[in-house]
């Protein structure tokens, strides 16, 4: 029995998407596949969502889940686009955190959106703690709000997928100032993620590569503890690191396009009576 885990980078939003199989049963599930997007000319397309399915059809697998570490805001995801290209031989399921009915409430509020605000189109919204199988492997889900309040990750036999927590040691940990966020809540969400044994292995979801090194995708708990430049101290020091490095971040460049797609799991908004789809942008005046 053994468990093969493959990386795809997406080089337009730093992103690192996961195929990970059981090569037992050739069952496989993937976490955070990224759509890519042009802001000017809004078209979105799939270069990196076509490869991921080239893949899996040529290695023959079986993909049974796509899953969601939170709805993003730094890219869009691709999940609905790949469950239906391989709706016909590969039934999947999306999945991400229960916490997504509050994160849809708002945002749904804040675009306009006439939608459910239920988890749909989500087949599965998983619990803290909630299991599900993965051929001959149990995956466990672990909440980890901090970041957004929907914020999972996905621990499979030694190996976290941390989605947003954790970046590199060289790069920190997420922002905490999205609707929902909160510093104290994420430094408890990253001190659950510090109690595996020193070798379990942190898959990243983004590397931006500070200083020009190479990407990186991975670390384990242990250089996590040590390393990290945001865990330097206790919790009341983490918060004010946290708090002061988010006041001077800027608003992520596809934050609307990427929200109002990511929490319908990627589907699209209707189309209006001239057949065109349309995200909106709202206005903030400033006199």
């Amino acid at each position: 029995m053994a468990l093969r885990i493959h990386s795809f980078f997406h080089q337009q939003s730093a992103t690192l998407c996961y195929l990970v199989c059981c090569e037992s049963t050739k069952n496989c599930l993937l976490i955070d596949a990224p759509a890519d997007f042009d802001m000017p000319s809004g078209e979105l397309s799939f270069t990196t969502a076509n490869e991921i399915i080239s893949y899996i059809k040529t290695e023959q697998l079986t993909l049974q889940w796509l899953l969601e570490t939170h709805a993003h805001a730094d890219h869009i995801t691709a999940a609905s686009y790949i469950k239906q290209q391989l709706q016909d031989t590969h039934p999947c399921k999306l999945g991400t955190g229960e916490g997504i009915t509050q994160v849809q409430q708002h945002f749904s509020q804040l675009y306009n959106l006439d939608m459910p605000c239920n988890g749909e189109p989500f087949d599965a919204l998983f619990a803290d703690k909630a299991q599900f199988q993965l051929g001959d492997y149990t995956v466990d889900v672990i909440a980890t709000p901090g970041h957004t309040p929907d914020s999972v990750c996905f621990h499979i036999d030694g190996n976290v997928f941390v989605g947003d927590t954790f970046f590199m040691p060289d790069s920190g940990t997420a922002r905490c100032d999205f609707p929902g966020g909160s510093a104290s809540e994420l430094y408890d969400s990253l001190q659950r993620i510090l109690a595996f044994p020193d070798d379990t292995l942190l898959w990243m979801c983004h590397d931006y590569q500070p200083d020009g090194r190479p990407v990186a995708n991975k670390t384990t708990v242990k250089e996590q503890r040590e390393q990290n430049i945001h865990l330097k101290g206790d919790k009341q020091r983490f918060i004010e690191t946290r708090e002061g490095r988010d006041a001077t971040l800027a608003v992520p460049k596809l934050l609307h396009p990427s929200i109002q797609l990511n929490i319908r799991a990627g589907q699209y908004p209707s189309k209006t009576d001239t057949q065109q789809h349309y995200l909106a942008i709202p206005l903030t005046v400033l006199l």
